[in-house]
């Protein structure tokens, strides 16, 4: 049960082990893209290329169920589904329900682990193989992994070193369980943490914060829903997307105001409450993504603005 990318390579991992995977649960296909087309999930097409039957329940009411117990199935493996699962699901099949969560339990609960870890500047996280209950990532733990993360690596970097990751201690785990040569451990209550549920606005710029707080941000969110910032032209306030940037290198403080754009090292930069973020990609609202310095081609007064 899974839809996310993420989730598409924990299904490739146990097709190409050679696991009798009898039925693929996903979320329905939703709108992707600029064009806003109908796409199936990354599951979905795994599924497809692997042969396996795929259902797509709205919810889990009695007639799913019922569909589901006639699989009989001995294990089920929840990896970024999106949906939560009733108990007569999570009881159903004889070596339960187990799902992979992208930190190491109980931090980072919820449906962010990655870019809420990245958000807070760790450098390492991990991934749990844990029994699930009715809780929000409140299970047994079966396993976990440590993982480092570098300070440059973006969102759909780590996402993909954590789905290899995940798949490889996935695979290590299964035969254990099943053989009961794993005792799961409870987690520690006192210890746990909650994900922020990401939403649009929260790629706003604030640059009254620092700039590694700012550059944590753009890695966490660059995939969506994208950082950026309003730059006031001509009486009218512009959305401004920073699709690429970077953390300046240079220690001398600009001596302008808090998010004034200003030349540094024939780089376009912005000053921040501590730091400097250097400009490489930006796009207008309703525009054309561009290197900065065509932007600033295009439009010069942008130098010595103040970004809010």
């Amino acid at each position: 049960m899974g839809t996310s990318s993420f989730a598409a390579v924990i299904l490739e991992s146990l097709a190409n082990a050679g696991y009798n995977v009898i039925s693929v649960y996903t979320q329905t296909d939703r709108k992707s893209g600029r064009s806003q087309n109908i796409q199936p999930s990354a599951v979905e097409l795994v599924s497809q290329k692997n042969s396996l039957p795929v259902l797509k329940p709205e919810k889990f009411d009695e007639k799913t169920i019922t569909e589901l117990k006639k699989q009989k199935p001995d294990l089920i493996v929840v990896a970024a589904y999106g949906k939560i699962l009733p108990s007569a699901v999570l009881n159903l099949p004889g070596f339960g329900a187990i799902n992979i969560h992208a930190s190491l339990l109980p931090k980072f609960r919820g449906p962010s682990p990655i870019q809420n870890a990245i958000l807070e500047g760790v450098s390492n996280t991990g991934t749990t193989i844990m029994l699930m209950n009715e809780g929000i990532d409140s299970g047994d733990i079966l396993r976990e992994k440590k993982v480092v993360l570098n300070p440059r690596e973006t969102y759909p970097e780590v996402l993909k070193k954590m789905a290899k990751i995940s798949s490889a201690l996935l695979l290590e785990t299964i035969p254990l369980w099943i053989k009961r040569k794993i005792k799961p451990q409870k987690q520690n209550e006192s210890q746990a943490t909650y994900c922020q549920l990401i939403e649009r606005n929260d790629g706003k710029i604030i640059w009254e914060n620092n700039a590694e707080t700012i550059y944590n941000q753009w890695r966490a969110f660059v995939l969506w829903p994208g950082v950026f910032t309003y730059w006031k032209n001509n009486g009218f306030n512009l959305r401004l997307k920073l699709h690429k940037i970077a953390l300046s290198q240079n220690v001398a403080e600009f001596s302008g105001k808090v998010g004034q754009v200003f030349n540094l090292d024939d780089k376009i930069a912005v000053k921040t409450n501590k730091g400097t973020i250097i400009l490489e990609e930006v796009q207008l609202e309703g525009k054309n993504k561009l290197k900065v310095s065509d932007f600033v081609n295009g439009h010069p007064e942008f130098m010595g603005a103040i970004l809010k």
